[in-house]
C-alpha cells in the first residue's frame, strides 16, 4: 500500500466505490438528540487533474428509495410526500461547477445540488485523505467533506411542533461525505 500528495499521480477518471463510500445526514431530532442516515444506492464519477484541480469535476446521482436511517418506520415516512416524494423525485443529484485548491490536502467544490427539482448552489471543503493502490492492484483515493444545509431551501419542509417548544426534525442538516473512488483510465 502506498500514500501519496503528489496530486499529479492522480490524474484520470474515477468511480466510487459504493461498498466504501458513505453519503450520509445528520439531523437534529425533537430539539435533543441526533438522527444519522445515509443513502446506500448512488453512483458518481470524477474527473482528477492533479496538475491543475480547477480542470477536475464530480458528478453524483443518489436514488432516494434508498434512504436508511436504520429505523424502518423513519425510513418510510422519509420517502413519503413529507419528506423525499421518491415516486415523483428518485434522485438527488450534484454535479460540480468548480474546484480550488485550498492548501495541500484541501479543496473547495462548488456545484449545484438538486433535491425535488430544485437546485441550488452549494460550497463545501474537501480533504483529500489519501491515495493507495488496494490488494487488487486498483488505484484509490479518499475524501471526506460535510456541508450544512437548510432542507427547506429545497422544499423539504415537514415538522411537527413539540410540546414545549420547538420542533420534531431541524431544518438545518448536515450531509456527510466519506468517499473512495477507484480510478478507471
Amino acid at each position: 500500500m502506498t500514500t501519496t500528495t503528489d496530486l499529479t499521480q492522480l490524474t484520470g477518471d474515477y468511480a466510487l466505490d459504493v461498498a466504501h463510500t458513505r453519503l450520509g445526514f445528520v439531523a437534529r431530532h425533537a430539539m435533543v438528540t441526533k438522527v444519522r442516515g445515509a443513502f446506500n444506492e448512488f453512483e458518481g464519477t470524477a474527473r482528477i487533474d492533479g496538475a491543475d484541480p480547477r480542470n477536475s469535476s464530480v458528478n453524483i446521482v443518489i436514488k432516494t428509495a434508498s434512504v436508511d436511517t436504520r429505523n424502518e418506520q423513519r425510513d418510510g415516512h422519509l420517502r413519503t410526500n413529507d419528506f423525499f416524494e421518491i415516486e415523483t423525485y428518485p434522485e438527488i443529484t450534484f454535479a460540480s461547477t468548480a474546484i480550488d485548491q485550498s492548501d495541500e490536502t484541501t479543496f473547495k467544490v462548488t456545484g449545484d445540488l438538486t433535491i425535488k427539482d430544485v437546485t441550488k448552489p452549494v460550497s463545501f471543503e474537501l480533504e483529500f485523505t489519501g491515495a493507495a493502490t488496494d490488494p487488487f492492484g486498483n488505484q484509490r483515493v479518499g475524501f471526506d467533506g460535510s456541508l450544512q444545509i437548510n432542507r427547506k431551501d429545497w422544499n423539504v419542509t415537514w415538522n411537527a411542533p413539540l410540546e414545549a417548544g420547538g420542533v420534531l426534525v431541524s431544518e438545518k442538516v448536515t450531509l456527510e461525505f466519506e468517499i473512495s473512488a477507484i480510478k478507471q483510465a
